[in-house]
């Protein structure tokens, strides 16, 4: 007897896996996405004064750096964003040990952070619990150490224009509107671009409707170094309507934060298994892929 299938366009996950495409890959993989920060230090170059050469900064701390997959990085004092969407997530940077490279502990992206994420280390929360800590003073200075190494991170997905763009020589180019993703870890930073989407929440207005210019500026820590800390400005009198293309771009996104959780859930699956007995790792897949589920949906 044939058995009749109703195919249904609205949804892919499902509809995919029947028709044996669901692991093919996309155009939305992690190698395909612009990243974007702020460039702390000036990069320096030559320039020719009196028949001398001499160094200049050709391009100034606190540009923001647009890094293209395979390609260029242009800079900009500031930009226009467009975002998408955001995700939350922890990360720790763990430095070389000699025989260890430098290397990122990462959790999955999640929709907040008042929950526990799995990571690549087969951990949660890169070695932090979830919540707030009641008694600070009361911990280990080891201990205290290693949560301060733990960065909550705010991550944009968007669009983004450069304000006169120049290449790594501080020469002018042409930079088309690009689709990005930016990770958001310094603590002020994370705070300054939170309000934009906390303003937009309130009035019920989509990120994708509206354009935030965004500059940079100056922070001294007591060793004399600098940083810099985005200054925004959010545009909430003229509301952009989003296009069939948006709709394309925000699948994409979505594809991106869904193949790089199935990355970290591999690895954490990866470590968390290998000290576990067989049986041991068939209760917890049981638990885990029901929080995860519903976690990152």
């Amino acid at each position: 007897m044939t058995q009749l299938t109703t195919i249904n366009t609205g949804n892919f996950a499902s509809m995919a896996k029947v028709m044996g495409i669901a692991n093919e890959k996309t155009s939305s993989s992690s190698s395909s996405l612009a990243r974007l920060r702020i460039n702390h230090a000036p990069i320096m170059g030559t320039a020719e004064v009196n028949g001398k050469k001499v160094n200049v900064e050709v391009v100034e701390g606190g540009a923001y750096k647009l890094e293209i997959p395979d390609g260029p990085a242009y800079y900009a004092a500031s930009i226009k964003m467009r975002p998408f969407m955001q995700r939350f997530m922890h990360k720790r940077f763990i430095q070389s040990d000699g025989k260890n490279p430098n290397r990122y502990v990462k959790t999955v992206m999640s929709d907040d952070l008042d929950i526990d994420l799995k990571d690549n280390a087969g951990g949660f929360n890169c070695g932090k619990s979830a919540g707030y800590i009641k008694d600070w003073q009361a911990l280990p200075q080891d201990v205290k150490d290693k949560l301060r190494s733990i960065k909550r991170v705010r991550v944009v997905f968007g669009e983004v224009e450069m304000i006169n763009p120049t290449n790594d020589k501080g020469e002018p180019v042409e930079v088309e509107p690009t689709a990005f993703i930016w990770e958001i870890d310094n603590k002020d930073a994370f705070k300054e671009i939170g309000t934009n989407f906390a303003t937009l929440a309130k009035m019920q207005r989509l990120p994708v409707q509206h354009i935030i210019t965004v500059e940079s500026s100056e922070r001294k820590i007591p060793t004399g170094a600098s940083y810099y800390v985005p200054i925004t400005s959010l545009d909430v009198t003229n509301a952009v309507e989003p296009s069939e293309s948006d709709n394309v771009l925000l699948g994409d996104f979505i594809s991106w934060v869904d193949n790089y959780n199935n990355y970290i859930l591999a690895e954490w699956s990866k470590k968390a298994n290998s000290h576990m007995d067989d049986d041991d790792v068939d209760v917890v897949d049981g638990i885990v892929d029901i929080e995860i589920e519903e976690e990152v949906a």
